[in-house]
């Protein structure tokens, strides 16, 4: 049987992995995948460095362990809608406003920890160019399907308010339209799109420095109570 391991290298919260880039470990190997959008939902968090069996479905694939979901992953019905580009200078201005620098849930996270060294985490500080957006630059040191995923996925968060309430990803939607080169400088935009209860709605777009496209998502987050999750 086929398996799915999250390295410790690549959690969110300190226990657990990434939602970014355990949905994209996820999503990467359903056949043309990389020709359509794929929706992953998050059931549970994902246990580090610990086999996930992964089950072939109807529509997708499906990570348990001990017998229970952790994540599904299908195709998507609809692909994300991308966001408006932000200039790199504009970027680059945001990340110096980033509130993960001042207060951070999560600051191992792999994608926006501030703990990270920059040879290791991708520290992407997505910080506020107006109310309910930010953006942030990003040159890659290394690419795959998961961290492009994981880079797309963290931006969403901030640009709510998960430094005074906790959150955690509970569902992601990404198309891919083409990878990021490494050493080019890129620019990753973020926004709020509504919010329902524990619920909230919130997209990214990996942007070129031109403005091009090359992946968007769009996710829904869960509240968690901080002294319970774990």
């Amino acid at each position: 049987m086929k398996s799915l391991i999250v390295p410790r290298r690549f959690n969110g919260p300190a226990n657990s992995g990434n939602g970014g880039w355990t949905a994209g470990s996820l999503a990467q190997d359903l056949p043309g995948s990389r020709d359509t959008a794929v929706t992953v939902r998050l059931h549970r968090p994902p246990p580090l460095d610990t086999p996930l069996a992964l089950t072939e479905t109807p529509t997708g694939s499906v990570a348990t362990h001990q017998g229970r979901t952790v994540a599904e992953a299908s195709y998507a019905e609809l692909e994300p809608e991308p966001l408006p580009p932000v200039t790199v200078a504009r970027a680059s201005e945001a990340e110096e406003k980033y509130v993960g620098l001042a207060s951070h849930p999560f600051p191992t996270c792999f994608v926006c920890g501030t703990d990270r060294r920059s040879d290791d985490g991708l520290r992407v500080f997505a910080g506020p160019v107006e109310p309910g957006r930010v953006a942030a630059t990003w040159t890659p040191y290394e690419v795959s399907v998961p961290i492009t995923w994981g880079a797309l996925d963290c931006p969403g968060a901030w640009a709510s308010d998960i430094a005074e309430r906790m959150m955690v990803l509970g569902q992601i939607t990404v198309r891919i339209r083409r990878l990021p080169r490494t050493s080019e400088r890129y620019v990753v935009t973020g926004a709020v799109r509504g919010a329902e209860g524990r619920k909230t709605f919130t997209a990214t777009t990996l942007h070129d420095a031109d403005g091009e496209v090359l992946a968007a998502a769009e996710h829904v987050w869960i509240t968690v109570d901080p002294d319970t999750f774990g």
